[in-house]
């Protein structure tokens, strides 16, 4: 039996496939699988609402024991607008260290948000922190730490 949904990657839109995967890959230790040119027909025209003259490269990362669960699309040929606030998505993602990617965030001159303490629903305790890539995307670290007394 197929179940009723799969997740099978979330994907960003970047405007520079090398700056992002110094994050996505270098920072976070995401693993890069491949890169390849996106066909002048891609459904992320339609779907991202790009303009077709503007060229496209995807780019799929995997996780330890979760593979191409992300994605990057460059679209070339210049910057892109600022994101309109509110945030409306984001990643979290479970991290060994924190500090290690926040200082990594840092290095590439990243808004870090300042950290919180994380509070699950079933009583543990973590640390949590917002970074925004080069391209406004919101990306979320946290890790547990143990249960409140």
């Amino acid at each position: 039996m197929t179940a009723p949904v799969r997740f099978q990657r979330s994907n960003y839109v970047v405007a520079d496939l090398d700056r992002a995967l110094a994050f996505y890959r270098d920072v976070l230790g995401l693993t890069l699988e491949f890169v390849k040119d996106s066909p002048d027909d891609s459904y992320s025209y339609t779907v991202f609402e790009i303009d077709s003259a503007r060229p496209l490269r995807f780019a799929v990362l995997s996780a330890p024991n979760q593979p191409r669960v992300m994605a990057l699309t460059e679209i070339g040929g210049g910057t892109l607008p600022d994101q309109a606030l509110p945030r409306r998505a984001a990643i979290v993602l479970d991290v060994a260290d924190v500090d290690a990617v926040v200082a990594g965030a840092r290095a590439l001159g990243l808004k870090v948000y300042p950290e919180d303490q994380l509070q699950t629903h079933d009583g543990r305790v973590g640390r949590e922190v917002g970074i925004v890539d080069a391209d406004g995307n919101l990306v979320v670290i946290y890790k547990i730490l143990g249960r409140t007394a």
